[in-house]
């Protein structure tokens, strides 16, 4: 695999940003020889964590080779994917600036059927997010230990950021873009066609019970998903296994 660290100037956030590309190899491609496109996931991280955080803490480079797909790995800092009410619009950046502009420079697909999104707590929220805000976008998402009702973070403290630079200092986020329960039902009731879903926790996470929630409200609205838990924690170590079984069902 090449593993490219892409830094550019976005437009939406008014800064220069990074993004971890991994391409599998050819030598035909660097020639300019080979006109294919590969299959892509956008791999998303988590709060404390940035675009190289799946690089290092995990075998993604392996693992994606073995498969012969593309992995995106934008940085979003502790946005939960979302416009920020004091930050940056880090959700139109991945959905009107990421995603048209980097098949223009890169070999990644563009097709629905190609173009996956996964990610880890945040980034499982986010995956998610994503997948049911751009359901024509994304043909399947997967969320390894995600934050499943975007309230957690209401009830929550946190010592790394602030949660009033998301929200705006409101008291709930359900019923809004921003709620993942909401999402469904929305897609539901317009009969769009939603993303494959696949969502696995590990049962010593602290976000077991949410997972398990969500798991079961998807059942309850005949939601067709893939679920999996096995021994562990809101850690690499689960979301090293869990990448591998999410890039087969991929």
């Amino acid at each position: 695999m090449a593993i490219i660290d892409f830094q550019f100037l976005s437009n939406t956030l008014a800064t220069t940003t990074s993004i971890s590309i991994l391409l599998p190899e050819q030598e035909d491609w660097w020639s300019g020889g080979n006109k294919t496109t590969y299959p892509t996931l956008y791999l998303l991280h988590g709060l404390s964590n940035n675009h190289t955080t799946y690089v290092r803490n995990t075998n993604i480079e392996r693992y994606a080779a073995e498969k012969g797909i593309a992995v995106v790995i934008p940085s979003f800092d502790h946005s939960f994917y979302s416009n920020m009410a004091y930050g940056h619009r880090y959700f139109d950046y991945f959905t009107k600036e990421l995603l048209p502009l980097l098949p223009t420079l890169f070999p990644l697909a563009q097709e629905r059927e190609k173009t996956f999104v996964a990610g880890h707590s945040m980034g499982g929220y986010g995956a998610f997010k994503m997948a049911l805000s751009c359901p024509d976008r994304f043909s399947k998402a997967a969320s390894m230990s995600g934050v499943m009702d975007i309230d957690y973070i209401l009830h929550h403290p946190f010592d790394n950021f602030s949660v009033e630079a998301i929200t705006g200092g409101k008291k709930t986020l359900h019923g809004t873009p921003s709620d993942l329960y909401h999402l469904v039902r929305k897609n539901k009731k317009s009969q769009i066609e939603l993303p494959e879903l696949y969502q696995t926790c590990g049962t010593e996470d602290f976000l077991y019970e949410d997972n398990l929630a969500f798991r079961d409200f998807l059942q309850s609205e005949n939601i067709q998903s893939t679920y999996a838990e096995a021994p562990g924690e809101h850690d690499f170590k689960f979301w090293d296994k869990s990448i591998q079984n999410i890039l087969k069902w991929l």
